[in-house]
């Protein structure tokens, strides 16, 4: 057997064991995935939305979206995989993906107010009943 032909199997068959196991994984959190690309998303399309009535249309800004979604998708696929690899981590998910939701909700609210989407005064209720040590906004 020629060596080219030996090692174009032997990646193919590497390729394949890492695309199964990255399909299952996804398959099997699949909700998990959804909720990081949906609030990605939608804080990436009202962002992009103020960033046009405040300065117009920039290309960066609406490509950091897809930078952010990439990003998030390959720590929730990281922490996925520690958890099961290593029993009594299940929590690592919660810990870590769940603070990045909050504040990602949270900087939607806030984009959605920018465009008027939401009244500023529901957004200020919310963020003054999360930080009530603050206190009430003016």
């Amino acid at each position: 057997m020629k060596t080219s032909l030996l090692i174009t199997l032997s990646l193919t068959t590497a390729f394949a064991f890492i695309g199964t196991y990255f399909l299952h994984l996804t398959s099997d959190n699949i909700n998990q995935f959804l909720a990081v690309g949906l609030v990605v998303f939608a804080d990436g399309f009202f962002g992009v939305w103020s960033g046009i009535k405040r300065e117009g249309f920039r290309t960066y800004k609406a490509l950091s979206v897809l930078k952010t979604f990439g990003f998030w998708i390959v720590m929730l696929s990281i922490v996925l995989s520690i958890e099961k690899g290593f029993e009594g981590t299940s929590w690592l998910s919660e810990t870590i993906m769940a603070p990045f939701l909050v504040f990602q909700l949270i900087s939607i609210l806030k984009n959605a107010s920018m465009v008027g989407a939401v009244k500023n005064e529901l957004v200020n209720q919310i963020l003054d009943k999360l930080d009530k040590h603050k206190g009430e906004r003016g």
